[in-house]
C-alpha cells in the first residue's frame, strides 16, 4: 500500500513538472526542448497511473500493459536525451544574448562618453569664443580710461575693475581648460596628466610625483579621454578625503597593456566596509564602470591609516 502512495505522489509530481517546463516555452528561443521534456514527463506520469492501474487487469492485459510500459520506458528515454541536446542550444542561446547585452551596455557607455566629451569641448569654446573676448573688451576700455589720470576715487575704481576683470579671464580660461583640456586633445595622456599634476603642485598643498614611458604616444577611442578622466578623479578624491602629503602616479605602456598605478599616503579606508554597505560616495563605481567600458580592470587596496592603490590595466587592441 505504501508503494502505492509513493507512486501516486510520484505521478502527481510529474505532472506538475510538466506544468512547469511548459511554462517555459514561452520564455526562450527554442521551445522545441521544453517540449520534448514536458511529453516525456507526461509519459512518465502515464506509465505511473498504468503501474497504479495494473492489479484491476487480467493477467493478459497485465502483461500488455508492462510490455507497453517497457517500450515508453525506451521513448521517455530518447525524449529526455533529446530535450537535454535542446537544452545546450537554450544555454548557449542565452549566454549569447548576455554577451550581446553587455556589448549593447558598454557600446551605450562609450556613447554616452563620447556626447559627454563633446558637450564638454562645445561649452568650452562657447566660453571661450564668447564670454573671454567680451572680457577682453571690457579691459581694453578699462585700460584705456586708466591712461586718463583723474581723480584718485575714480582710479582706484578703475584699478580694482582691471584686476576683477583679470580675474575672471584667468577663471575663465581654468573653467574652459578643465572641460575640456586642450593639452589632453592636442598632446596627449602623458602630457594632460602631467599639466594637471603640475598645477595641484603649485597650490603646495599635496606633492604629486608622475612617472611614464609613453611620452607622447596617443591612443585611440576614448582610452586617453578616460583615463585622464579617472586620475583627476582620483587626486580630487584624495585631496577632498585622504589627508595625503604625497602622491605617486605611474604610466607605462608594458606590451599590450596600458597600466596605470596610483598611490597616495593619506589616511585611508576601509574597503571592504565600502563595498558590504554599498557606499559609493567616492565614485567607485562611476570609476569602475568606465574602465570597464574599455575591457579593463581597476583593483583597489585601502585600509585605514595605509593610504590608497588603485592599479589599471587596460587591454589595447594589437
Amino acid at each position: 500500500m505504501l508503494i502505492r502512495y509513493a507512486l501516486a505522489i510520484s505521478v502527481l509530481l510529474q505532472i506538475i513538472a510538466v506544468v512547469f517546463v511548459v511554462s517555459l516555452t514561452k520564455s526562450t528561443k527554442y521551445n522545441s526542448s521544453w517540449i520534448l521534456l514536458a511529453i516525456g514527463l507526461f509519459i512518465m506520469a502515464l506509465r505511473g497511473v498504468l503501474e497504479l492501474l495494473l492489479p484491476h487487469f487480467d493477467n493478459t492485459t497485465a502483461d500488455y500493459i508492462l510490455l507497453v510500459n517497457s517500450w515508453l520506458g525506451l521513448l521517455i528515454s530518447i525524449l529526455m536525451v533529446t530535450g537535454v541536446f535542446f537544452v545546450k542550444k537554450v544555454l548557449r542561446y542565452l549566454s549569447r544574448i548576455q554577451e550581446i547585452r553587455a556589448e549593447n551596455e558598454k557600446r551605450i557607455l562609450n556613447a554616452i562618453i563620447h556626447t559627454e566629451e563633446n558637450e564638454r569641448k562645445r561649452l568650452a569654446k562657447d566660453l571661450h569664443d564668447g564670454l573671454g573676448p567680451l572680457l577682453s573688451t571690457v579691459k581694453m576700455s578699462l585700460s584705456a580710461l586708466s591712461m586718463d589720470r583723474g581723480a584718485a576715487n575714480k582710479m582706484d575704481m578703475i584699478e580694482n575693475s582691471l584686476q576683477t576683470v583679470n580675474e575672471s579671464i584667468r577663471s575663465l580660461k581654468e573653467i574652459s581648460n578643465n572641460l575640456s583640456p586642450h593639452i589632453l586633445e592636442n598632446f596627449g595622456l602623458a602630457s594632460a596628466i602631467q599639466s594637471f599634476c603640475s598645477k595641484i603642485d603649485q597650490t603646495r598643498k599635496i606633492r604629486i610625483h608622475f612617472r611614464t614611458n609613453i611620452n607622447e604616444q596617443r591612443y585611440k577611442g576614448n582610452i586617453e579621454v578616460i583615463l585622464y578622466r579617472c586620475v583627476c578623479e582620483l587626486i580630487t578624491n584624495t585631496m577632498q578625503h585622504g589627508n595625503a602629503g604625497t602622491i605617486l602616479i605611474s604610466l607605462d605602456h608594458e606590451g599590450n597593456t596600458l597600466k596605470l598605478l596610483y598611490q597616495d599616503n593619506g589616511v585611508g579606508f576601509d574597503y571592504q566596509n565600502v563595498i558590504l554597505n554599498n557606499n559609493t560616495g567616492m565614485g567607485l563605481n562611476n570609476l569602475r564602470t568606465r574602465i570597464g567600458s574599455l575591457n579593463g580592470s581597476l583593483q583597489l587596496e585601502s585600509l585605514p591609516g595605509e593610504g590608497v592603490i588603485v592599479l589599471i590595466d587596460i587591454p589595447l587592441e594589437k
